[in-house]
């Protein structure tokens, strides 16, 4: 009976040493876990898992921004990755802001936003590149800081210019005209206005007198209110330029309501899908836009290239974007960007065509 005591007590001696060796290595093990946890998602050892590429768009319920949403998640399912796409319900830094955190916290691969703020959005979107994230912006820049490259619909330069040239020739070269962009903060936008004021400086437009830069946030019923608020303000209004999708459309509906076809004249840049009556009805003789499809689909493809390598964002890197062809980085300010090509020109010649694809 002595020698099963000591035999038990010998047991039971050893089998708390096993315990207590067992939850020394667990606690080992979640210390590195969590180690690892915080590591940059690039030195991060490939499971095999699909990368995680998510888009951030200004806002939802914006048509331009779903078709950009269906051409990146086009080329992340194209090249086996899954992506996630985000937008807030208005357009504000502070929003995308919540967004970009709540993505860091999910690890994600690549961000890729159109950015509501060229500056304020930098602290968060400079903490997910410090954590391994290869972040790019599209349609609407941020700031250089801010990301490793930027997607561009086209050249800004011909773009201002183009939309002058437009006007001018629908209202005959004299004239008042205001412009109704979308945000005060809208990198693009501001990039776009300041070639067209620009544009204005040269003798040939020297009959014509730009009266007002409005506003209409990118949000149908304020982009309505501001035009009709121009239209009132300005009685001689002979030419409205809408550099922005939501906001040409409204002015279309309210130039249309008003009988002013022909009267009041209207370009900028627009969905064929959502113009077409207005330039079949002549209150918009013609428009310009890229598609936003292969905006969406190109920046897809750049963040892909980030994510596996096969770029840095640095000036001279080339890469095949899909069916959008060969791309080159090219320098853009204090930083760079991948462009995609010149705008094209929608009117009654081919708008019946064009809106039935975007």
């Amino acid at each position: 009976m002595k020698k099963f005591f000591i035999f038990l007590a010998t047991m039971m001696l050893f089998l708390g040493v096993l315990a207590g060796c067992t939850q020394g290595n667990t606690s080992s093990s979640n210390s590195n876990s969590n180690t690892d946890d915080n590591k940059p998602s690039d030195e991060k050892v490939d499971d095999g898992a699909p990368k995680k590429h998510a888009f951030i768009f200004k806002n939802t319920g914006n048509p331009y921004g779903e078709k950009m949403m269906q051409g990146f998640e086009e080329a992340i399912n194209e090249l086996d990755g899954e992506a996630i796409l985000r937008a807030p319900d208005q357009p504000t830094a502070e929003a995308q802001i919540q967004i970009i955190e709540q993505l860091i916290t999910q690890k994600v691969d690549s961000i890729t936003l159109a950015g509501n703020d060229p500056d304020a959005l930098q602290p968060a979107l400079k903490k997910a590149m410090d954590l391994g994230i290869k972040v790019i912006s599209t349609d609407s820049a941020v700031n250089a800081k801010s990301r490793m490259t930027h997607v561009n619909q086209a050249d800004p330069e011909a773009i201002g210019r183009i939309q002058i040239e437009a006007i001018s020739e629908m209202i005959g070269g004299k004239g008042q005209i205001a412009i109704l962009s979308a945000t005060s903060q809208a990198t693009n936008q501001n990039l776009w206005i300041e070639y067209m004021q620009k544009e204005l400086e040269k003798d040939t437009y020297k009959d014509i007198e730009l009266v007002k830069v409005a506003y209409g946030d990118d949000l149908r019923d304020k982009s309505v209110s501001e035009t009709e608020a121009l239209l009132k303000t300005y009685p001689d209004l002979k030419g409205i330029i809408a550099p922005t999708t939501v906001g040409i459309a409204a002015a279309g509906k309210v130039l249309t309501d008003k009988g002013l076809a022909g009267k009041v004249m209207l370009t900028g840049l627009g969905l064929p899908s959502e113009m077409a009556s207005y330039i079949e009805n002549g209150v918009c003789p013609w428009m310009y836009l890229w598609n936003p499809i292969d905006v969406g689909y190109a920046a897809g493809y750049s963040a892909v290239a980030l994510v596996n390598g096969d770029i840095e964002g640095k000036v001279g890197d080339t890469f095949e974007a899909g069916r959008t062809g060969e791309k080159s980085v090219v320098e853009d300010g204090d930083g760079t960007q991948i462009m995609l090509g010149e705008p094209f020109k929608f009117d009654k010649d081919n708008i019946a065509e064009w809106k039935e694809v975007y």
